[in-house]
């Protein structure tokens, strides 16, 4: 099987990347050492290439309506352009098709980013509920190989960390007056001389501050090598994924998927539950309600680490969780897992994971583990 690559390729390789098959993806797992590249996004900047998810445009006079159905989160929340919002987008049997951050541009254009590996299914899962609610929005897929042949692809850089807003405007001096004074989870677009147009979004997936930017794919090595030389390190998937699980963000296909109720995923903040709004998933979320909790873990006792699957034994019951996502944290310096967990297990708790032939034990800790470079579970 070919795999896919995005425009950042053959920088990647030129910087000597190990690649790897994500999803069908040819991506960088590191460019040499994983835990510096950690420790870079956590004390100072790195960058991630992740134009391998997806810009889909959602235009037209019924969009907000449109997305009102669709969306589990409420984007009537949504009234200042550039504000954005993360979301469930659900099945009818209230299961996570994907998770995603939408955008309000203007009243008749909403801008979605959602993930690589859903990316299909998903716009053709937009595509039915636009054709069977008679919306009659127009759906941009803004990547290579999308079936508009008309629309432009786009790439995604994520500059993360605490020196990251100071790095992007020395390297993208036009867009400082504009996002300088824009607050976390809003995004503006700007007209850069060198780089067309640019988005960019103080988002991110680090539990560091920082943009996420979205321009002309056609401009991504030229944005990427500037970045490299202004002392931006690149990262890549390893690094992305021990910061994502020390913030405590889930990873779709890992954490949920379309077979998980979001609500056992520690997603209930992403889902409106409250307003009249009816939208896809509702009935079906409603009637199963909440049957677990979602916790962070440390492991207390030497002997092994945390690992996605292992079995979490609760007290002296036969009550079993699971371990969602593990890994070692290179902040704390200690194992640390996401878990599903039976309802009534409590912060301070100890529980018991099954290593090998092994129980060993660990606390559950309130998420996040790390957020802007303070350890917060302990």
């Amino acid at each position: 099987m070919t795999l896919k690559a995005t425009p950042l390729n053959n920088a990647h390789r030129a910087a000597g990347a190990r690649m790897v098959d994500f999803g069908g993806w040819d991506m960088p797992v590191n460019y040499g050492s994983q835990i510096e590249e950690h420790h870079a996004v956590r004390t100072d900047v790195g960058m991630f290439d992740v134009a391998h998810m997806c810009v889909v445009d959602l235009e037209g006079a019924n969009v907000r309506a449109f997305l009102r159905g669709l969306l589990a989160n409420n984007v009537d929340k949504l009234q200042a352009s550039g504000k954005a919002l993360y979301s469930c987008m659900l099945t009818p049997q209230g299961h996570v098709i994907d998770d995603l951050i939408v955008y309000f541009i203007n009243e008749n254009w909403f801008r979605l980013v959602v993930n690589a590996g859903t990316a299909e299914k998903d716009v053709a899962w937009i595509t039915e509920q636009n054709t069977a609610t008679g919306s009659g929005v127009t759906i941009t897929e803004r990547r290579d190989g999308a079936a508009d042949a008309a629309a432009y692809p786009m790439a995604l850089i994520a500059v993360q960390g605490p020196n990251a807003r100071a790095k992007v405007w020395q390297v993208l001096p036009e867009t400082q007056a504009a996002s300088a004074d824009i607050k976390p989870f809003n995004a503006v677009i700007v007209k850069d001389t060198a780089f067309g147009e640019v988005m960019v979004a103080r988002t991110g997936y680090t539990g560091e501050d920082g943009f996420e930017l979205a321009f002309p794919a056609a401009q991504a090595e030229a944005l990427w090598n500037a970045l490299a030389a202004a002392g931006v390190k690149p990262a890549g998937l390893g690094a992305r994924d021990t910061l994502r699980l020390e913030a405590g963000m889930n990873l779709y296909g890992q954490d949920m998927d379309d077979t998980v109720n979001p609500l056992d995923a520690g997603l209930a903040w992403t889902i409106d539950l409250v307003s009249p709004r009816d939208f896809v998933g509702k009935a079906a979320l409603l009637a199963m309600g909440q049957n677990a909790q979602f916790v962070g873990l440390i492991l207390r006792e030497k002997g092994g680490v945390l690992r996605a699957h292992q079995k979490v034994i609760v007290g002296g019951t036969d009550a079993v969780g699971e371990i969602t996502s593990g890994t070692f944290s290179p902040t704390m310096q200690q194992t640390i897992a996401l878990a599903r967990v039976p309802r009534g297990v409590a912060v301070g708790d100890t529980v018991h994971v099954e290593i090998r032939d092994k129980k060993l034990a660990a606390s559950v800790v309130k998420l996040p583990f790390v957020r802007n470079g303070k350890i917060l579970a302990a």
